[in-house]
């Protein structure tokens, strides 16, 4: 677990991963609760356009309320971003965001799938279930990113994650404004990363490139 800046995060990461020409990561799978709104505005207004991952969001949110989630990241976000539909194709280079109240499942053949099956740590969306089908679907070929939150959903999907040759990043306790959901994914000892949040764009960009690879 890497707890240095961004410089020597690169620094690391380039010594013990060799040149590879083509970009290793399809997609970056995020979780965020409470704070998680200011964190994901900041991160994906800092990904360039030519961003050439799939962004998937889980954001916990109320369910009784239409989610304003498209709107708030679209006006700072390069990137098309669009609240998932069930049956949909995900594309790189956009951001698609769990609605409220349903879970986001991504699919081995680039297709979501949305589902209003029980509460999984008291919450829906989870992260948990976005991140295990994101392992299952890119096995090394994704990153998980756990920002702050309460509770401790996303703790077993990192696990998956990591099982099947991913990475995972978690914000750091400084930039965080509720460290229990980073916290508890960095209990499991799967966590590659833990960055502010500043740093979190640009090591994404870093790793999406493809030049720097296990």
């Amino acid at each position: 677990m890497m707890t240095a800046g961004h410089a020597s995060m690169h620094r690391a990461i380039s010594e013990r991963r060799p040149f590879r020409s083509h970009p290793p990561f399809d997609i970056v799978a995020f979780a965020a609760s409470a704070g998680g709104v200011f964190a994901l505005t900041e991160i994906l207004g800092k990904l360039p356009a030519q961003f050439p991952a799939i962004v998937v969001v889980v954001q916990h949110l109320d369910p009784r309320h239409r989610s304003l989630m498209p709107e708030i990241f679209g006006r700072r976000s390069q990137l098309p971003v669009d609240q998932a539909l069930d049956g949909m194709n995900v594309e790189p280079g956009h951001v698609y965001l769990a609605p409220p109240d349903r879970h986001l499942l991504i699919n081995g053949d680039g297709t979501v799938s949305l589902t209003q099956t029980e509460l999984v740590n008291f919450v829906r969306p989870s992260a948990d279930l976005l991140f295990e089908s994101v392992a299952a679907a890119y096995g090394e070929r994704a990153i998980a990113v756990v920002l702050t939150g309460a509770g401790k959903d996303g703790s077993m999907g990192v696990t998956a994650i990591k099982a099947r040759g991913g990475t995972v990043i978690v914000q750091d306790e400084a930039t965080s404004e509720f460290f229990s959901m980073p916290s508890a994914a960095i209990r499991t000892g799967v966590v590659d990363f833990v960055l502010s949040l500043n740093e979190i764009p640009s090591a994404l960009v870093t790793l999406v490139a493809g030049k720097v690879r296990d």
